[in-house]
């Protein structure tokens, strides 16, 4: 089989060190090259076309976002943004998303060697489903991560068997559960803006890191007709509102009589990630039963999958974004497989299929 030609562009010696050791160690994976900056990048790139680009946003003589909107409109390519995570630099790398990365690899400003070396395992897999992923749809939404090694959990380590008040047969008040990951974030603004400002009330996991969540919500505030926001503890989900869990942190909906509120809880990773689909999807489950809408949506993985069958067994409705429309088929092709999904439906219908509800 062919090997993944990755091309790394970062101005810090060390990590294009690091990163090019890690990748070139790996089998299916072949360093095409490790270089400074995006003019030296386009000179390697006039002899070899890389397969998956790992790009840092900050650098001299051209920033990384420019660059990737440069290889976007000439040859659309996968791109991983691995960048540092800063409260102030969480604008910058949705940025670099929604002109077409990904997925994003975050690193620390003190100790990158050493936290590279753990996010090892984590960071080839990101380099090997970006390889996979749908490149056309990646350039048509630009022009309009776990530690390593840790045990996969399941959500029954966040939700307790017994307890919590079955779900009413039929409220007033619909609600809407959206998971995604990997291209999630071109997905979500696709179908938020598309949303009437009267619509049922909606709860998001996007699998993204802690400070990130904060700027995207407010990004998508800024554009959308409903309001959209981080969720808080404690925050009703109400009509023409979308709560998007924090990064870092789970995301659990209950219910307290006919009225629906979330809980942010910390705890350990589910599935590998933290928030998690599977968290949201069964506590919605638990709570809503039949008077939910629960959408899966494009990304790595299986997480949401075994949430969305419960939430299809409770009476819930239940879809999942169709192969054509995903950057990556990994989720939803698992709650497919598992039977989770109802049906299947494309990208540009889910808005529709919310207002329906």
């Amino acid at each position: 089989m062919k090997p993944v030609n990755v091309l790394i562009v970062d101005d810090s010696a060390v990590v294009r060190q690091v990163v090019a050791g890690l990748l070139a160690a790996t089998p299916g994976i072949a360093v095409m090259a490790a270089v400074a900056d995006p003019l030296l990048a386009i000179e390697r790139m006039r002899r070899q076309w890389p397969d998956v680009i790992v790009l840092d946003v900050e650098m001299p003589r051209m920033d990384g976002i420019t660059f990737l909107r440069k290889v976007m409109q000439e040859r659309p390519t996968p791109v991983v943004i691995c960048s540092t995570l800063t409260e102030s630099g969480a604008k910058t790398t949705l940025d670099a998303m929604a002109a077409g990365a990904v997925a994003i690899v975050t690193k620390p400003k003190l100790g990158i060697k050493q936290f590279l070396q753990d996010a090892a395992d984590d960071l080839v897999a990101t380099v090997k489903s970006a390889a996979r992923a749908n490149v056309k749809r990646i350039a048509v939404r630009a022009a309009a991560p776990a530690a390593a090694m840790q045990p996969k959990l399941n959500a029954d380590v966040m939700l307790s068997p017994g307890g919590a008040p079955a779900p009413m047969a039929r409220t007033t008040e619909r609600v809407v559960a959206l998971g995604t990951s990997t291209g999630g974030t071109q997905a979500l603004e696709e179908v938020l803006t598309a949303l009437p400002r009267v619509s049922p009330g909606i709860v998001v996991v996007q699998h993204m890191p802690e400070k990130f969540t904060a700027a995207f919500a407010a990004r998508l505030d800024s554009i959308c007709a409903v309001t959209v926001k981080e969720a808080e503890r404690n925050d009703r989900v109400l009509p023409g509102q979308v709560l998007i869990a924090p990064g870092g942190r789970h995301m659990v909906m209950r219910r307290n009589g006919a009225f629906y509120y979330v809980d942010i809880v910390d705890g350990p990773l589910v599935n590998r990630h933290r928030p998690s689909v599977d968290v949201l999807f069964r506590s919605v489950a638990k709570a809503a039963g039949a008077n939910a809408l629960g959408v899966i949506m494009t990304g790595m993985g299986d997480d949401g999958a075994a949430g969305l069958l419960e939430m299809r067994t409770a009476g819930a409705q239940t879809a999942a974004q169709d192969e054509q429309s995903c950057v990556v088929f990994g989720m939803p092709k698992e709650a497919i497989r598992r039977g989770g999904a109802a049906r299947t439906i494309p990208l540009g219908m889910i808005a529709q299929e919310i207002v329906r509800l």
